[in-house]
């Protein structure tokens, strides 16, 4: 694993270029091999789980070009074979299961790995997904340490009810729907802006999809997919990241966003620890006037809170960074994640840099903010942004702290530590794999 060195202290200005989501680019690039036609993808990001799934593509006979500074990849997949004897998906990212419904298209099979995982979130569970493959005619069966989902006979139209808004289960049944004859819908669909990301590439491949947005999906699927052109958006997770991270430091940090209808929730749940988030001519930036500092709430005798759930709601992957907000702001504020019931275990880490956080259950914790914090040395887990919540605290602290298990990191940010240089950091890798 690569630990993050941090001198901390020096307030962060400058600005940024995000790159794409990787909640995007993941399940963009699975949707790709439901065409045997060209594909020109614009500014997909250097991260390890393109890298794994590239790799993948490549092995099954695809060809792969991509270009290194421009970040174009071209993609034809019309000699890709596949042989559910030999081939594998990585276990190591979440996103492989979204390869099931092409590779099950394409050739009718598709072999899964037993135990594929992610971040360290909590319970994951894959019975949406097994739900979705038996709905559209597949069969799943396990065969030593792995899935194998095969289907005799072509994908049939379905109409489904997610038991959650899962949004790796809803871009499932969008792959399986467009390959499938006649009119599919689902209900209770996510609605994250990557997933209307995703929608809109498989209209641009030829996709006939309405609601996208919505939790209601209709795709009238069967008609084959052609190539394409596309170009993916910034990162809204990475653009809120810079943000923080310009406001925790006192700085002033400006980050380009083409996306601005995404923030008023998240610019409302920036405003409750004392920043602004103006949006000006395609770029963000996050003021602050004197400190951090939480804001009381109109009715008297509660907490300040920040509920995070599936969207529209506040977006449960950002919730980390506004717990760092919260252990550097004046005040007290509770700190919901209504999802994940692994994700906030961490927490603990922070008392190492002198903050008072309360864990209330595995779901809600208190951070009591404004106590005087001191450099420390902290274990992250496996989860992206945790590391960089982490991250966030130690560089507002003077001093050297390290941030140890960083890896997580470069599964979604690609040069995040040219990217923190640049605005004036003083932070390196160390340990490097």
């Amino acid at each position: 694993m690569s630990n993050l060195i941090v001198h901390g202290g020096t307030p962060l200005r400058g600005r940024v270029v995000p790159s794409a989501n990787k909640n995007a680019v993941l399940p963009i690039l699975c949707a790709t091999l439901l065409t045997d036609q060209p594909l020109r993808l614009h500014g997909v990001p250097d991260i390890t789980d393109v890298r794994k799934i590239l790799d993948i593509f490549r092995t099954l006979g695809s060809e792969v070009e991509l270009d290194e500074t421009t970040r174009t990849l071209q993609l034809h997949h019309r000699d890709t074979r596949f042989d559910a004897s030999s081939h594998r998906l990585p276990e190591e990212m979440r996103s492989s299961i979204m390869l099931v419904p092409p590779l099950l298209a394409r050739f009718g099979v598709a072999r899964l790995e037993d135990n594929v995982k992610g971040c360290t979130l909590g319970v994951r569970e894959i019975d949406p997904h097994v739900d979705i493959f038996r709905s559209f005619g597949g069969e799943v069966e396990r065969a030593s340490g792995s899935l194998l989902i095969h289907s005799a006979q072509p994908l049939k139209a379905v109409r489904h009810w997610l038991d959650y808004a899962s949004v790796t289960a809803t871009e499932n049944f969008v792959l399986c729907a467009v390959a499938a004859q006649g009119e599919s819908m689902l209900t209770n669909a996510a609605c994250e802006p990557h997933v209307q990301e995703f929608c809109r590439f498989m209209v641009m491949m030829g996709a006939d999809i309405d609601g996208i947005g919505t939790s209601r999906l209709t795709v009238r699927g069967g008609a084959p997919l052609s190539g394409g052109e596309f170009t993916f958006e910034e990162d809204f997770h990475e653009i809120t990241t810079f943000l923080a991270l310009g406001a925790i430091t006192g700085g002033d940090v400006e980050v380009r966003n083409s996306t601005p209808d995404n923030f008023p929730l998240i610019d409302r749940t920036f405003a409750k620890f004392g920043v602004q988030v103006e949006h000006k001519n395609g770029w963000s930036r996050a003021l602050r006037s004197g400190p951090l500092k939480v804001q009381t709430p109109f009715t008297s005798n509660v907490l300040t809170k920040v509920e995070a759930a599936p969207w529209p709601y506040f977006p449960v992957d950002l919730l980390p960074i506004f717990i760092a907000l919260g252990v550097h702001a004046q005040g007290n504020a509770l700190f919901w994640n209504k999802i994940y019931d692994g994700a906030l275990g961490w927490t603990g880490e922070l008392s190492k840099f002198g903050a008072h956080v309360f864990s209330s259950d595995p779901h809600r914790v208190v951070t009591f903010g404004g106590n005087p914090l001191t450099p420390a040395v902290v274990e992250s887990p496996y989860i992206i942004r945790v590391a960089i919540a982490l991250f966030m605290v130690a560089s507002s602290i003077e001093g050297r702290s390290e941030i140890r298990n960083a890896t997580p990191i470069r599964r979604a940010h690609p040069h995040f530590v040219e990217n923190l240089r640049s605005l004036g950091a003083r932070v390196e890798w160390t340990n490097e794999e």
